[in-house]
């Protein structure tokens, strides 16, 4: 089956080892998405303007693996704190509300930066 590794830039993903997206036949899984555009960070103790930049950014991983929004089935969102859950629900609710992905929202100690408030991942199946 072929696959796909699907590269936003970072030069992340050559040290660490890993591709933003990955599409194997049908499926394709979208990594830890974090707030940071290059070495900037989006969104800087704005929970909400983090989590909308990182669907953003997820939505155009899909898009270059040939996919949609409307083929994601499940998201992943971890928080460090997990009262901002609606914050995140809110902007989750703007580029899913139609569509209803199952959902896991955890609360976890910290991301790999201090100032990153949430981190998301999405996994897709399309029909083609």
């Amino acid at each position: 089956m072929k696959r796909q590794n699907i590269s936003s830039g970072s030069s992340w993903e050559d040290q660490v080892g890993y591709s933003r997206a990955v599409r194997v036949g049908q499926v394709i899984e979208v990594a830890g998405t974090t707030a940071m555009n290059g070495n900037i960070l989006i969104g800087k103790a704005d929970v909400y303007a983090q989590a909308t930049f990182i669907f953003q950014k997820i939505e155009k991983a899909l898009q270059e693996a040939g996919a949609s929004l409307q083929d994601v089935v499940r998201t992943r969102i971890f928080l460090t704190d997990i009262n901002h859950w609606e914050q995140v629900g809110k902007a989750h609710g703007e580029f899913f509300g139609q569509i209803k992905p199952a959902s896991t929202l955890l609360e976890v100690s910290a991301l790999i930066h201090p100032d990153l408030l949430v981190e998301i991942e999405a996994s897709a199946i399309v029909n083609q």
